[in-house]
């Protein structure tokens, strides 16, 4: 038996579709569908509003299940007010169009009242005139509305249950305004639905929502589909064809079939003018794949976005506790936590070395930033970022060079001196030292920290550049990768973070590249006379604070096997 309240069975048995070829048909999920559906269905069970931000290969047909959704919800429920919004007039019209069909398609038992309106607005109400027959069956007082973005005050004043919004990337005018305006006109409560969907446009401000979901700054669920999930993007091989070696390997990290890459190799020569970025932009393959098509990037971002796609999650995060005297911190532990501060990716290593690079809040950045360096390998072992203030910064950096074994700590200068200064008063025992020429003794001047100007700037991203082209493979962190992505040439050829990003991480992560020399690169070595540890008694001491490891070596002695 149909249950009406059910959407899935509703959808699937009850609402028709046009297709490509103008047929008009009974909707069936494609297998992404089915993947966006279930995903909703989860949050729905879980009581939570829904909040979904999709990024998406073209045609894929999200559009039209989130309208199915939509009118379900509306059609079936008393009071509900529900919101499209589109790019352009012809993406409203075909959206509206869609709902127009599934009602005119919907069984007489139960399609609902309609009153007409001038508008795209579908208004499930009871069409008399009558005031005595519309008090007794009013109908279910819903609506469905269509509208263009661009449009002044969408939104305002209105109260909804469901709001789709189609291709936001492209929406004309002050997108951000506009969006503010609609999403203030949602209930936080469970039963309502924001979805966001469209294909990429550059990093633009549909990008910065999709990075703030992805690392989960926003309530919004991030939803990628990529290109080989439609079935019908395939196509026969013809006779003779030969693959090449980056076919090869697409078809091998994605379980591509040769009838995938040969109707790929078909849409880039026909439908995106040759381009292979273009393509990917359209059709991507990996999330970041479809930004890839913006700017003049300072980084190889195809290798980024493999990266980011092999990126794994921090062993741990959370933050140094500690106790402060006034005169220097003792007691420092790390402190556990799902919203910490600090991620880290590798614990420290016993009598192994470690750099870390600072970069504090200042013009372009509003965090402030440590990047830690295995510096045996160069590889990326830990980040700290956070809008601190100072002096909370300067503690939380002097406690992760202890930890990591009292590393080399490079803090850039150019805006504030105060955290090199503040890990000097707490005799942080090794920071980075610059030498400068003294302009009135016309002497060389030793100072702490690293001075990021016209000549050392270039000097450290030409090395990140080299260090992402030749060995990618060290670099772990998403946010990091992230930031490179948006890291850029200007018209003047100064790279920097594109307009609305930060590139404190890559910033820190250069510092943190460039100040190696002064800290030793290999492992210290066995001590001549001591005691033989155990594998547990090294897991204890991996994983203990720096004032208990000082306690261990005493209990134990040093280490020497």
């Amino acid at each position: 038996m149909l249950d009406l309240r059910d959407p899935e069975q509703y959808i699937q048995r009850l609402l028709k579709i046009k297709t490509k070829d103008g047929d008009v048909v009974p909707f069936q999920f494609n297998r992404a569908q089915q993947r966006l559906y279930e995903l909703i269905k989860r949050e729905r069970d879980a009581g939570r509003p829904v909040r979904i931000i999709i990024l998406k290969a073209r045609q894929l047909g999200f559009s039209t299940l989130a309208e199915a959704l939509l009118f379900h919800d509306t059609a079936t429920r008393f009071g509900v007010d529900s919101l499209v919004v589109a790019h352009t007039d012809d993406s409203t019209n075909k959206l509206f169009g869609m709902s127009r069909l599934y009602y005119e398609t919907l069984p007489e038992p139960v399609r609902p009242m309609i009153r007409n309106s001038n508008a795209q607005e579908i208004k499930f109400e009871n069409p008399t005139r009558d005031p005595e027959e519309k008090k007794r069956r009013p109908g279910l007082r819903s609506s469905i509305r269509c509208v263009t973005a661009g449009g002044h005050g969408i939104g305002r004043s209105f109260t909804f249950r469901n709001v789709h919004l189609s291709e936001y990337a492209f929406w004309m005018g002050d997108k951000t305004s506009i969006i503010t305006g609609i999403l203030q006109a949602v209930p936080a409560s469970p039963g309502t639905s924001i979805i966001i969907e469209s294909t990429a446009n550059g990093f633009d401000e549909f990008h910065a929502r999709w990075e703030a979901a992805v690392r989960g700054e926003s309530d919004y669920i991030p939803f990628f589909a990529a290109w080989y999930e439609e079935p019908q993007y395939s196509m026969p091989v013809p006779p003779g064809t030969e693959w090449t070696i980056a076919e090869r390997e697409l078809a091998e990290r994605y379980n591509l079939i040769d009838k995938q890459l040969a109707w790929r190799r078909w849409c880039i020569k026909n439908n995106c003018s040759g381009s292979e970025d273009l393509f990917k932009q359209e059709y991507p393959s990996c999330p970041d794949e479809a930004f890839l098509l913006s700017g003049t990037p300072v980084f190889n971002l195809e290798i980024i976005a493999r990266r980011r796609e092999d990126a794994v999650k921090p062993l741990r995060r959370g933050e140094f506790v500690y106790t402060d005297n006034g005169l220097t911190l003792s007691n420092i532990r790390f402190s556990d936590r799902e919203d910490g501060i600090i991620s880290i990716y590798e614990e420290p290593k016993a009598r192994y070395p470690y750099v870390i690079g600072g970069d504090t809040a200042g013009e372009g950045s509003d965090s402030f930033v440590g990047q830690v360096l295995d510096n045996t390998s160069g590889r990326q072992v830990a980040v700290l970022r956070h809008k601190y203030d100072e002096d909370l910064y300067a503690k939380q950096m002097y406690s992760l060079g202890m930890y990591y074994n009292t590393a080399l700590i490079g803090v850039e200068t150019n805006y504030s001196t105060y955290p090199v200064r503040e890990l000097e008063r707490l005799r942080y025992p090794r920071q980075y030292v610059r030498e400068t020429l003294d302009s009135f003794t016309h002497t060389v001047k030793k100072s702490y920290g690293f001075d990021t100007n016209s000549l050392t700037r270039p000097v450290i991203i030409a090395d990140l550049v080299r260090i992402m082209r030749d060995t990618p493979e060290v670099i772990v962190d998403s946010a990091t990768l992230g930031e490179m992505l948006t890291f850029a040439y200007n018209e003047r050829r100064r790279p920097e973070a594109m307009a609305g990003e930060h590139d404190d991480l890559v910033m820190a992560l250069a510092i943190a590249y460039f100040i190696r020399s002064q800290q030793s690169m290999s492992a210290a070595g066995e001590p001549e006379e001591g005691k033989r540890w155990t594998r547990d008694m090294w897991d204890d001491y991996n994983r203990a604070s720096a004032d208990e490891r000082m306690y261990l070596r005493k209990k134990w002695g040093n280490p020497n096997g």
